[in-house]
């Protein structure tokens, strides 16, 4: 006798059907990993060239509306109103120059922006100007950004920039200009041309899987690491253990800087990536509540 088990209901409920449901957890947990990464909120154009670096400055003051800074190759800075979603300012300090740093100082409405004309420029964005109030001439002919070590509550702040050697460091007692010191590698070390300066307290390190890294990003809240991509791609990381979160795939050339807002509201905090496609993406993504 051929046993066959369609034939028989109690079987069928009692073998087949979980079978089935099982099946279907699975295709539902196969839809959820598959759905993809959300678009953007919106997306900035006008900036004409290829967008080299992001600066938020979310101010607090009610009639302040948030503002996104952006330096390009064309040498250029764009200043955004993100509520408007248009440039409410352009200015105009070097020469034509790549712009590859900017880095608004919070309280003094003041702005510095760094391009390949090997200055640094100085903007009073309170009186409205649209030519640099001050500049600092510059040694190092590569890439490296400045970085801003501290701001002083007297209207005074510490500047590290690449020094006259290939391998120094020079930081700047601003806005006076007056040398603090030159941070030197020791004798015999070879240390190469400085590319990036940054303040950092090493916890550790962390290799990651994708090559090609232009900008490295963390949020404010130390939750999240954002890097961009010359694969095109943003990519997510949750910055304790590194674990991949998202892939923001959007723009159609390498990414050339990502930046997040302010901490402002957990609620509306975003992330900015700009590219070589000229566009800028803005992004509300993984928002605190």
């Amino acid at each position: 006798m051929v046993f066959n088990p369609l034939c028989n209901p109690f079987l069928l409920y009692g073998r087949v059907h979980p079978i089935h449901i099982h099946r279907r957890c699975s295709w539902l947990s196969l839809l959820v990993m598959a759905l993809p990464p959300p678009p953007p909120r919106f997306v900035l154009r006008g900036s004409q060239s290829a967008v080299n670096t992001l600066h938020f400055s979310c101010r607090s003051e009610a009639d302040s509306p948030p503002l996104l800074f952006s330096g390009s190759l064309s040498g250029l800075i764009h200043v955004w109103n993100l509520q408007t979603r248009r440039v409410d300012t352009t200015l105009d300090g070097h020469a034509g120059q790549s712009v590859y740093w900017v880095k608004i100082l919070e309280g003094q409405h003041l702005l510095l922006s760094q391009g390949r004309d090997l200055k640094l420029c100085l903007w009073d964005l309170a009186e409205g100007r649209n030519a640099p109030v001050d500049s600092l001439s510059l040694d190092s002919v590569g890439f490296c950004k400045g970085s801003v070590l501290t701001e002083g509550t007297q209207g005074c702040w510490l500047l590290a920039v690449p020094g006259k050697g290939m391998d120094e460091v020079q930081v700047l007692d601003m806005p006076s200009k007056t040398s603090v010191c030159t941070l030197k590698p020791e004798a015999g070390a070879k240390a190469g041309m400085p590319m990036c300066l940054e303040l950092w307290k090493v916890c550790r390190t962390q290799e990651l899987t994708n090559p090609g890294i232009a900008d490295v990003a963390i949020r404010p809240d130390g939750k999240i690491l954002a890097t961009a991509g010359w694969d095109h791609r943003i990519r997510l990381f949750g910055w304790k253990q590194l674990k991949p979160l998202a892939v923001l795939d959007y723009h159609s050339a390498a990414v050339h800087c990502v930046a997040f807002s302010d901490p402002g509201r957990p609620g509306e905090q975003l992330l900015a990536g700009g590219s070589k496609d000229q566009r800028i993406s803005i992004w509300s993504v993984y928002s605190q509540t």
